[in-house]
């Protein structure tokens, strides 16, 4: 029995001992004592059936998992009522009660992730933290990560791209296309960070990310801390490692800042050159703690790690399964490598100028974004047409159900990104649609959406003037319990016979 199908298993048990000791366990109640009378939405509303639990975590094992959340939609409409962990839960695939609720968080719903996220991101990360906190960090995220930010750093990118792709090896033997793009995305966080070249340090660091994000999709069974076997306690203790490491670089940055050398950083010409822990050092005065400063890092290394990687990997999938696509991206690229110098390396006018290249993120984050969607539970009785959510109910936000709705997008199962062109061939404002939240929305909005557009828009420039390739191997897609792509993409790769120089 391989792996994923041990942690199916054991996902589909404790979710059924769950649900039961909700039934049977005395004091315990499904209703809520809400003076105001609960209107649901329609669905599942007596007691669990861990058989549609089952049923659900199986749909998302498979290449189409909203099949059967569409089944549940064509009975019930777009929003309805099931069961999550033994508790009744509000399902929606409405885009317009999908934006209530992204614009409504801190008012009237807020995050609800399980233990174990927090436990591995830590109690002060963004994801975790809520209000004012919450706030701050964002905006603190926002000074390096957001649009403002991003023009000095596009060559930066690109050069820490090409000097992953440097190491490849075109004609040898198959390469996984995911693991390199992984570095390529450890290596620019933490070099925009934390200002640390990559080497030695960073690669360790994302050794240690890669056991985390196990951890992220694992059980976290009681004491597993103490069983090194689980892949939770194995990314317990990866994660004590990496804040270790991340002590010590805060630490060292303090003594530094101590000295004459390092108060340099403070003046005004060098403003600009500030990272994220000289600015985590300055916050609030100063009065940022240890945990908070680490719990930032690891959030915001993690946040930039897989997702990004693997839009990579998979636009460059979807691009050798639609040959026309991965064509017209190249004409696009190689128009802008025509007007380089040698050696010149890609400006912030080369990335405005990559409009097709926009439709093929847009397109590859809508049919297989990482984040299929959010839980939030409710802070007040919400009312949406003629529902009332009581308090405290769970809300599952269904953001890829929208994505994959035929009634949104034609053909919605099919990658076209033509679709996200206008007459002028300028591409289509989506940020403001109910229609398309790859990157979540209102003031959870991931702050680094733009420069992962912008990271993956150099990986695809480099990739499809200099190399081509096939696939070495069959590989598929899924979806439980996050976005995957099984084996990594493995690739063959090769040098462009008609690269141009």
């Amino acid at each position: 029995m391989d792996t994923s199908t041990l942690l199916f298993a054991a996902v589909s048990t404790i979710l059924l001992v769950v649900a039961l000791k909700k039934q049977l366990l005395p004091g315990l109640t499904l209703t809520q004592p809400n003076k105001e009378r609960a209107r649901l939405p329609p669905g599942i509303t007596g007691l669990p059936l861990p058989g549609d639990i089952l049923r659900l975590i199986s749909a998302y094992r498979l290449p189409n998992p909203d099949l059967f959340l569409y089944k549940h939609m064509a009975r019930h409409g777009t929003m309805f009522t099931a069961h999550l962990f033994g508790q009744r839960a509000v399902f929606s695939a409405d885009p317009s009660f999908n934006r209530l609720v992204l614009n409504g968080d801190g008012r009237i719903v807020d995050s609800s992730y399980p233990s174990s996220v927090a436990t591995l991101l830590g109690a002060k990360s963004v994801l975790v933290t809520h209000g004012p906190a919450h706030k701050g960090l964002h905006s603190l995220a926002l000074t390096r990560l957001g649009y403002a930010a991003l023009p000095p750093l596009v060559a930066h990118i690109d050069r820490i791209v090409l000097a992953t792709m440097g190491k490849w090896e075109p004609g040898g033997a198959a390469m996984r296309l995911l693991d390199e793009a992984r570095k390529i995305a450890m290596n620019l966080n933490i070099k925009h960070l934390l200002s640390i070249e990559p080497g030695p340090w960073s690669e360790s660091l994302r050794c240690e990310f890669n056991t985390i994000n196990d951890g992220f999709i694992s059980i976290p069974f009681p004491f597993a801390f103490l069983l090194p076997f689980t892949n939770y306690g194995k990314a317990l203790k990866a994660r004590k490692k990496v804040a270790l490491a991340l002590q010590e670089v805060i630490r060292k940055r303090t003594d530094e800042k101590a000295t004459d050398g390092g108060a340099d950083r403070g003046k005004e010409e060098n403003k600009g050159k500030k990272d994220m822990v000289d600015l985590l050092l300055e916050a609030d005065g100063g009065s940022f703690s240890m945990e908070q400063m680490v719990d930032f890092c690891v959030n915001l290394l993690a946040a930039g790690y897989d997702t990004t990687s693997l839009t990579m990997t998979l636009a460059a999938k979807f691009l050798t399964e639609t040959p026309a696509a991965l064509a017209q991206l190249r004409e696009e690229h190689d128009g802008i490598r025509k007007s380089k110098g040698e050696n010149q390396s890609l400006e912030w006018s080369d990335y405005q100028s990559m409009a097709f290249t926009q439709c093929v993120i847009n397109e590859t984050l809508r049919i297989c974004n990482i984040v299929n969607g959010v839980l939030r539970r409710a802070n007040t009785n919400i009312h949406f047409k003629d529902y009332i959510i009581p308090k405290g109910y769970k809300i599952i936000a269904l953001l890829g159900a929208v994505h994959l709705n035929n009634e949104h997008y034609e053909n919605a199962q099919s990658f076209h990104p033509w679709r996200w062109q206008r007459n002028n061939n300028k591409v289509q404002d989506v940020p403001a649609s109910n229609l398309f939240s790859p990157f979540g929305g209102g003031p959870r909005q991931c702050p680094g959406n733009e420069l992962a557009r912008v990271v993956i828009s150099v990986f695809l420039y480099h990739l499809v003037t200099r190399f081509s390739w096939d696939e070495a191997e069959e590989d598929k897609v899924v979806f439980f319990p996050t976005t995957r792509i099984l084996k990594g993409y493995p690739i063959n790769l090769r040098l462009r016979s008609d690269s141009i120089s």
